[in-house]
C-alpha cells in the first residue's frame, strides 16, 4: 500500500498556498481548508461532520472522516490545519493534514477491513493563542468523546511530518542525555509518548517502524505533557487518560524554518513523509492490543 507522492504535494500545496495565512484572524481562509478537506474525505467514502465551535464570537471548525464499523472502540488520528501568524506553514502543519487525507484514500482503495473504527480529524486553533487552552480544536473534539463516553483506543497525532535533512548536526536535543542518544542528522521520525503509557507507545513504535521499511523511525517518552512531549494536539487525550501519541519530525529541533514565512513546499521530502504515512496506516491495519 504506497502512497501518491504527487497527492501529498497536490495538498500541500493548496493548503500552503491560501492568502491570506489560515490563521484563527483569518476566518475564511480557514473556512476554505475545512472545505476542501470535507470534499477530499467525502470523494474517498469517508462518513463525515463538521464539528462547529465557537471561540471569542468566531466559529471554527473540526472536520472528521470516520472509517470502518460505525460503534464500539475508535482509533482518532489527527492533525491540525491552522498556522502560526502569517506562515505557509507547509511542513507545520499541512504536511500532517496532507497524511491523514492520503491515509484515508489509501483504506478507501484498499477496501480494508478494520478492526476498529478510525476517525481523521482535521483540527482548527491548535497555534498560538489557543494552544494550551480548552479552546484548541483538538481539546473540543477530545472533551466531547469524554463526555459521551466514547471508547478509545488510541490517538495518534501527526505534526510536522515532511522535513528531513542528510546534513551532519541536522538534529537538535536541548539535552545533553538525549544528544547522546538519538541521531545527529535529521532524517528519521520521532513517536513521542507518555512514560506512563510506556506500553502502547511500544505498540505504535513497532508498527511504524516496521512499515516505513525505507525511513529510520525513533521513540521517546516524558513524564508528563511539559516539554516537547506534549507540544500539539495529542495533549487534550491525555487529560482523559486515552491513549495518545505524536508522530513528528520534531519540528523546531531540527527544522529551521519552524513558524517562519520560509517553510514552503519546496522545503520538504516527499519521500520520508509517504513512509511515515506507511508506517501510521501500518498501525492502523495491524494493531493488536
Amino acid at each position: 500500500m504506497n502512497p501518491d507522492k504527487t497527492r501529498l504535494e497536490k495538498d500541500i500545496a493548496f493548503i500552503s498556498g491560501i492568502q491570506p495565512a489560515r490563521n484563527y484572524r483569518n476566518v475564511a481562509s480557514l473556512n476554505t481548508i475545512a472545505a476542501y478537506i470535507k470534499s477530499e474525505f467525502e470523494a474517498v467514502g469517508g462518513r463525515v461532520e463538521v464539528q462547529e465551535f465557537e471561540v471569542d464570537g468566531e466559529v471554527y471548525k473540526n472536520v472528521i472522516a470516520s472509517y470502518g464499523r460505525v460503534e464500539g472502540e475508535r482509533i482518532i488520528v489527527g492533525a491540525h490545519y491552522d498556522v502560526f501568524e502569517d506562515t505557509a506553514g507547509a511542513d507545520g502543519n499541512a504536511s500532517g493534514i496532507a497524511g491523514i487525507l492520503e491515509m484515508a484514500r489509501l483504506l478507501n482503495e484498499q477496501k480494508e477491513t478494520l478492526k476498529y473504527r478510525v476517525d481523521f480529524v482535521a483540527y482548527s486553533l491548535k497555534e498560538i493563542p489557543y494552544y494550551e487552552t480548552e479552546n484548541m480544536g483538538s481539546a473540543i473534539h477530545a472533551k466531547r468523546l469524554f463526555e459521551e463516553k466514547v471508547e478509545v483506543k488510541a490517538m495518534i497525532c501527526c505534526e510536522m511530518i515532511g522535513y528531513f535533512s542528510e546534513a551532519e548536526d541536522s538534529q537538535y536535543f536541548p539535552d545533553t542525555v538525549l544528544e547522546s542518544i538519538y541521531p545527529t542528522k535529521g532524517n528519521f521520525a520521532i513517536v513521542v509518548g507518555l512514560e506512563d503509557q510506556y506500553d502502547f507507545l511500544q505498540s505504535v513504535y513497532h508498527q511504524v517502524d516496521k512499515h516505513a521499511s525505507n525511513l529510520t523511525v525513533e521513540f521517546i517518552f516524558f513524564p508528563s505533557d511539559e516539554s516537547f512531549g506534549g507540544m500539539s494536539d495529542h495533549r487534550n487525550y491525555w487529560k482523559y487518560g486515552y491513549n495518545a501519541a505524536m508522530i513528528s519530525d520534531t519540528a523546531f529541533f531540527r527544522n529551521p524554518h519552524y513558524h517562519k514565512v520560509t517553510d514552503t513546499i519546496d522545503t520538504l521530502d516527499f519521500n520520508k513523509m509517504a513512509e511515515v504515512v506507511k508506517g501510521v496506516l501500518g498501525y492502523l491495519l495491524n494493531i493488536t492490543n
